[in-house]
């Protein structure tokens, strides 16, 4: 694209005048006042052609592969071009970001082209994206913009700030007696075998190993230790309810920071993890996988958990991850729900995956119903808003009573304890040998 430049405007008004005034002075020759019009045509085609085109133009954008919501970042532009150095640059982002100081300036010359930095603040979680990337400099005379319009694809995921929750799950960590971050083992209980040790009285019979017995001639039990490679699936609902704010902040949100701590603390107890993200449809599947090196892996995938309007549909998303499990899984499933009817589906499915696995559902309180449910009635409108309140809530917990008749559990926590609860909930599962 071309287009006349600033100079080019100034001239031609400049230009103008004296044109007019000559014309009225001399009538007759009322031509030479184009003489300036058409001198600047001349200027401005010689400029337009001496410029250099797109197909020697050359640019890229570096920026980093992931940033914590709320930090700046830098973002490199670097253009490479046969023609003139002095030119400008203006990078294409997404609502995830936001420049700190424009978003766009001119390029500072290097070697063979230029080269400017800018500063973006991330928003919000998620994968943003810079999709383009304006170039453009003037002709030797400055008469006109020479502009092209360049595609690129250059992708920061948008992580929730974890560092706090980190020191979190180590304080949890030892609360619960873990060292090194792996579960103790503890004699006699857990699934996986450990050794063979001499019957004591008050050992179960059950513990007793006969046919090595028979072989040593005395009597041998089997001692065993808590599984450490449990299955843990982390479900995340990102549908409409999921994705409106609790304090400011959206459910979603909320659920993926509880749940990256508890994926924390699974991964450094020895557990496999896997993320599953879901609205309508599925739309973020990993694999499982183990050990503290791969939590940097289970952040970037939850980052691809996006916003969505649409609702869920727990059919197709529970039946999909059930299809995916091979062995018992600890399930849990980041949802919300706002009466029976709506839940209906959903509780159908749920008393299928309880036949296998265990499943635990956290919920975050409803603190705006809780509000107007205990709203002291000043008038007729606070008594309405009261009772459909309370209405609501005892629907709610209508819900949740038939999930745990289902054989699921739940933990319906504040939004600022529900990564400690799930925490809490989970180290508890592994005392009681559940998982």
């Amino acid at each position: 694209m071309i287009y006349p430049s600033g100079r080019a405007v100034w001239a031609a008004a400049a230009g103008a005048v004296p044109a007019f005034l000559a014309a009225l002075a001399l009538p007759s020759f009322w031509y030479l006042g184009l003489l300036w019009s058409c001198l600047l045509l001349a200027f401005l085609a010689v400029d337009a052609a001496a410029g250099c085109g797109r197909a020697s133009l050359n640019a890229s954008i570096d920026a980093p592969q992931q940033v914590g919501v709320g930090g700046e970042f830098s973002v490199h532009v670097a253009a490479r071009n046969s023609g003139p150095r002095a030119a400008e640059a203006r990078v294409g982002h997404d609502a995830r970001l936001a420049p700190v100081s424009g978003s766009g300036g001119a390029l500072q010359p290097t070697a063979g082209g230029g080269s400017l930095f800018l500063r973006f603040q991330a928003l919000r979680r998620g994968v943003a994206s810079f999709d383009r990337l304006w170039v453009r400099w003037r002709g030797p005379f400055g008469l006109v913009w020479n502009q092209v319009v360049l595609p690129v694809e250059s992708k920061v995921a948008v992580l929730p700030d974890v560092s706090s929750a980190r020191g979190e799950a180590i304080t949890l960590l030892q609360h619960a007696a873990l060292a090194e971050g792996h579960a103790q083992r503890r004699a006699g209980q857990g699934r996986e075998f450990d050794a063979l040790k001499d019957y004591q009285p008050g050992m179960g019979r059950r513990m007793i190993d006969w046919k090595r017995s028979a072989r040593h001639g005395k009597l041998l039990a089997r001692e065993f230790r808590i599984e450490e490679n449990n299955n843990i699936v982390l479900a995340i609902d990102s549908g409409r309810l999921m994705c409106e704010p609790v304090d400011g902040v959206p459910k979603v949100d909320r659920a993926v920071t509880a749940a990256l701590l508890s994926a924390f603390i699974a991964l450094k107890g020895g557990d496999m993890v896997s993320l599953f993200g879901f609205d309508a449809r599925p739309r973020v599947s990993s694999g499982a996988v183990r050990g503290p090196a791969s939590f940097a892996m289970i952040q970037k995938r939850a980052a691809e958990i996006d916003y969505s309007s649409e609702e869920t549909n727990f059919t197709l998303a529970l039946t999909t991850l059930a299809a995916r499990l091979d062995r018992r899984s600890l399930v849990i499933i980041f949802t919300d729900f706002v009466d029976p009817i709506s839940a209906e589906l959903m509780l159908r499915t749920v008393g299928r995956l309880t036949e296998r696995h265990l499943v635990l559902f956290m919920m975050m309180k409803d603190t705006e119903l809780e509000g107007l449910a205990d709203m002291p009635p000043r008038s007729g409108e606070d008594v309405a808003r009261a009772v459909v309140a309370g209405g609501l809530l005892r629907e709610r917990q209508v819900v949740i009573g038939r999930l745990r008749l289902l054989g699921a559990h739940v933990i319906e926590a504040d939004h600022s304890r529900l990564g400690p609860a799930l925490v809490e909930r989970y180290l508890q599962f592994k005392q009681e040998d559940l998982l």
